[in-house]
């Protein structure tokens, strides 16, 4: 049904189960008995958009306790896909009436792990093949979703707890903000943008050579969406050599300097370290012996953070190889051998670096993002998370 989260091309439900489960962002307590999850927790949506189209909400997921996919109606609900078929065939009609302009729906999230999709004036077009739902793929221009102004938001509600994310891995498109009241009665919010961030972003992609490709507009106008660059490179609305240059000096570099990965925070004394020889950068660990080795990436791998710099859920080449997407994406490796490098401050500071990650961050009003797969490393990321959540909030932004 969703491509895995951590592939990061779309960034997608399953992941986020593993990363709840403590692969990726660190395991969650198990909830004590006296504040164990419920079965369902309110969803607040707020329409803060400004516009007048009405609002659609889509709950999908897969059901955590039985692994069936499907959707969520507005009480919590859960209701199985029907079979597919082939060509895929309409999916049952899973839209819950957003809040209008200025106003505020509650609806009741069930545990799944999933996306909360919202579309402005026209409802989402999903179909169901035979291996489950086809979601929205607007980098291809005969999607029948490529003209509608949407978006989606990642979390996964499980005994653990919440996670709740903003993403712009796939695409930077209406914007919106995300929170949770905690079990204390506080609230952590994120997501924002700052005031004119939504047009910032845009202007600051066609001031780019080659990065305004990325722009999809409707034909009335509108300004829809940026697409992310990997999907960028993969249509060819973005040069599949934008980031050879910098990659090729990494390379260089390393042929004759070490670099140190050191994948884990809460585990200082794990070093992997990286030398070049032959094409191929080799990890070895602390007694000399070989752990993983990387072909040269190209962009589409370092965008994607998969193909050549592929991450499996293990504790060896995985966390080396989400070390060095984000030090390939925010262009960290040639200024500090030691990675991560987890200081803000440094990211994007080479002319040759992801231009699509760099303008949304600094565009967030606290400075996250999932502007791209691994941008969890060090904690970048746009995420909340509560052990024990009252409520959680979905707030629709304007898009100034």
């Amino acid at each position: 049904m969703f491509r895995t989260l951590r592939h990061r091309i779309a960034a997608t439900a399953t992941a986020l189960a593993t990363a709840a489960a403590g692969v990726l962002l660190g395991a969650a307590p198990a909830a004590p008995a006296e504040t164990a999850v419920p079965a369902t927790i309110p969803l607040q949506i707020t329409n803060n958009s400004g516009r007048a189209e009405p609002v659609y909400v889509y709950n999908l997921g897969t059901e955590l306790s039985t692994g069936r996919q499907g959707w969520a109606d507005a009480s919590g609900t859960f209701h199985a896909w029907p079979a597919g078929g082939v060509p895929p065939v309409p999916a049952p009609d899973a839209s819950i009436a957003g809040p209008a302009p200025g106003g505020t729906t509650t609806i009741r999230v069930p545990k799944l792990s999933g996306r909360i999709y919202f579309s402005y004036g026209r409802k989402l077009d999903f179909r169901l093949a035979t291996g489950g739902l086809v979601q929205p793929a607007v980098q291809n221009p005969s999607d029948p979703n490529r003209d509608i102004l949407f978006n989606w938001s990642e979390y996964t509600l499980n005994d653990a707890g919440l996670w709740l994310n903003s993403t712009q891995v796939d695409m930077f498109s209406a914007p919106y903000a995300v929170g949770v009241q905690r079990a204390d009665g506080s609230t952590a919010v994120t997501g924002h943008l700052k005031p004119g961030g939504y047009r910032g972003v845009f202007a600051d992609l066609r001031a780019r050579s080659g990065w305004a490709g990325l722009i999809q507009t409707r034909s009335d106008g509108t300004v829809l969406r940026a697409l992310s660059p990997g999907h960028g490179v993969g249509t060819g609305a973005l040069p599949a050599s934008v980031l050879d240059d910098y990659i090729d000096r990494v390379w260089q570099k390393y042929a004759t300097a070490t670099l140190t990965v050191t994948p884990f925070a809460d585990r200082p004394g794990t070093k992997y370290y990286g030398r070049v020889s032959g094409g191929v950068m080799r990890f070895t660990d602390g007694s000399g012996a070989v752990v993983t080795s990387f072909q040269k990436p190209d962009a589409d791998s370092v965008f994607g953070c998969h193909k050549l710099l592929d991450a499996p859920n293990d504790q060896v080449r995985g966390p080396i190889s989400r070390t060095l997407c984000a030090g390939f994406n925010r262009s960290t490796l040639l200024v500090n051998p030691n990675q991560p490098d987890t200081s803000p401050a440094a990211f994007y500071q080479d002319a040759v670096t992801n231009h699509y990650a760099r303008a949304i961050h600094s565009r967030t009003a606290d400075g996250t993002a999932y502007a791209f797969a691994f941008d969890d490393v060090g904690h970048h990321e746009s995420l909340v998370q509560d052990g024990s959540p009252r409520q959680a909030y979905l707030i629709l932004d304007p898009l100034d």
